[in-house]
């Protein structure tokens, strides 16, 4: 973390009777919390640099990190979308930014926030269009049997062999980004990427993206010109639908942007608390 940024906090609390744990920070005087939402397969811990700058909360959504990973939770765009509002009711307060990278755009398909958003900045999110195609990893996971002998067969080595295509500088990622992972895949994690992944089929996708327009708030569309799992021209579909939004392509990054360009925290940064 950079000299003079806020400091971090963990906590955990029962929300809606599950246990949740998340980190916070405090944001800078006079502006809104930021909400940041993790995707697959991550945690809060993803969102620590980000959160030094910004301030706000960063959760472990269900199934994920060290919140409750139960059987049988809703591990769907809806029941991540029911859990957020719940969330963001006992925790984060009415006003808020929101910050979604990969599956974390559970929290933009979550219709009784978005009047409540102050700003958005959407990194390389799951697409809710019905033309978007699973990746090839995505497409074992949504297929009974092959995705659970994926994830039974799935070990550190495994993981770090599969990040060599995840981000532009020659793989694979970084140690410290394999271990933030590796800490939390257990079992539960596994569930719930399987289940989430089989209870998202393109239609549905789509069905959730319907109401992207109505979104007003300023965003910022911050897209990777070489991701492996989702395609450049998404990332230009985002601006289009969303009410107010900003667009920059990023040269030289793939899906986890920031680590091919750190620059981009302090770009994010800048507009949250501008």
């Amino acid at each position: 973390m950079n000299p003079g940024v806020t400091s971090i906090r963990e906590r955990r609390a029962q929300v809606d009777g599950l246990e949740v744990f998340w980190r916070e920070a405090d944001p800078p005087s006079g502006v809104a919390p930021s909400l940041y939402v993790h995707g697959v397969p991550n945690s809060s811990e993803l969102w620590e640099d980000f959160l030094g700058r910004t301030g706000g909360v960063a959760v472990d959504l269900p199934g994920f990190g060290r919140s409750d990973k139960p059987a049988d939770f809703d591990y769907s765009i809806a029941g991540y979308g029911r859990f957020l509002e719940r969330f963001a009711d006992h925790v984060v307060g009415e006003r808020f930014s929101l910050v979604v990278h990969d599956w974390g755009v559970v929290g933009l398909a979550a219709g009784r926030l978005q009047q409540r958003f102050e700003r958005l900045v959407v990194l390389s999110a799951v697409p809710l269009f019905s033309d978007y195609r699973w990746h090839r990893i995505a497409r074992i996971w949504r297929t009974p049997v092959a995705g659970e002998l994926l994830m039974g067969f799935t070990f550190r080595m495994g993981l770090k062999l599969i990040s060599r295509e995840s981000n532009f500088e020659p793989g694979p990622l970084p140690d410290e980004f394999i271990d933030s992972v590796w800490r939390h895949f257990d079992h539960g994690t596994q569930r719930a990427i399987l289940k989430l992944y089989r209870a998202s089929p393109p239609e549905l996708l789509g069905r959730h993206g319907e109401p992207l327009g109505d979104i007003r708030a300023p965003a910022l569309v911050l897209w990777p010109t070489r991701d492996p799992y989702i395609p450049a021209g998404f990332g230009e579909r985002y601006a289009r639908a969303l009410g107010n939004a900003e667009l920059e392509m990023v040269e030289d990054c793939g899906h986890w942007m920031w680590l091919d360009r750190p620059e981009l925290i302090g770009r994010a940064a800048s507009f949250l608390t501008s």
